[in-house]
């Protein structure tokens, strides 16, 4: 079995004002990067729509009503300081959500091992009735209750290890012992949240990191407290939030990874996935805003992917 990359144009339509870190460059970053040669045995393919159904089981009504509904005619609306809607907006955070459960339903048919998917706008900051920190819908949350309702995967985990504490993931965790949520973030940081004691019912583990901090601060966090925590809580599927925005040449933090980091991180959890639950691992894109060194390490994530597929 191969690795799957899923994505969708639709995602570079959903336009930021000037200057925007999350812009529509950075996934061309991504996809260009896995344009390379030795990404030829990737699986491609295109993101579905998401359904509200699907939505629904981590955003009420009311939000999705917001971001369907939201969108400008022309021109841009903010929702929050950093987060704003262009035309092609609401298309774009339907397909980014689509592209994570379609995902899911390829992995747990057997026809790819695992996959990543290539959207924007990114999700693991929208809280369920609250988009914010460039965020509309929460792609991989949204992926997870999937894989629950629909596939009867009963514990499910996701790892994140975006340089930003995914509050909205936490939020909608925190409260049910059989989701887990794991992050190594940059602490204090935007936005605020993911201190080391907030536990949830026992089911969320934040591991802080201090600005400055490199790769080995960051695999000792891994190796000593999220991986070892992730097994024993035995999930039926992984879901990583893949931001790279940890990477030492990032302008929005000052943490010191390598896009070689971020490929040990993702063999660490497919590894695990194959011994816990049959390799199911979905990757969703979150941050990143130095565009070359979102490419490399975009790269080195995906090569890790293929490597145990």
């Amino acid at each position: 079995m191969t690795t799957l990359l899923v994505t969708h144009s639709a995602c570079l339509d959903h336009e930021t004002p000037p200057g925007h870190p999350e812009c529509a460059d950075r996934l061309r970053a991504v996809l260009g990067a896995l344009e390379a040669e030795e990404f030829a045995l990737l699986a491609r393919d295109e993101a579905p729509r998401a359904t509200r159904e699907q939505i629904a089981r981590v955003h009420p009504e009311a939000h999705i009503d917001r971001i369907e509904k939201g969108a400008p005619a022309e021109g841009f609306r903010r929702i929050d300081a950093d987060t704003a809607m262009s035309p092609g907006s609401a298309e774009a955070a339907f397909r980014a959500a689509g592209a994570t459960v379609h995902a899911v339903d390829e992995v747990m048919a057997g026809r790819v091992r695992n996959a990543f998917c290539a959207v924007r706008p990114p999700g693991h900051h929208a809280e369920p009735e609250t988009p914010m920190g460039f965020c509309l819908f929460n792609n991989i949350a949204i992926a997870a209750q999937h894989a629950r309702a629909v596939h009867g995967c009963a514990r499910v985990a996701v790892v994140d290890f975006d340089v930003h504490h995914g509050n909205g993931t936490q939020a909608a965790f925190e409260t049910d012992p059989s989701l887990f949520y794991a992050s190594t973030h940059q602490w204090p940081l935007y936005p605020g949240t993911g201190r080391a004691g907030e536990h949830g019912l026992g089911n969320i583990y934040n591991r802080t990191l201090q600005p400055g901090a490199g790769s080995d601060e960051f695999r000792a966090a891994v190796s000593g407290a999220i991986l070892p925590s992730l097994a024993n809580f035995r999930p039926d599927f992984i879901f990583i939030s893949a931001g790279f925005d940890a990477h030492m040449a990032d302008p929005l933090a000052n943490l010191r990874l390598t896009d070689e980091d971020f490929g040990w991180v993702t063999g660490e959890l497919v590894k695990l996935a194959g011994e816990l639950c049959g390799g199911r691992v979905v990757s969703a894109l979150e941050g990143g805003y130095d565009l070359e060194a979102l490419a490399a390490s975009s790269r080195a994530h995906v090569r890790a992917l293929m490597l145990t597929a």
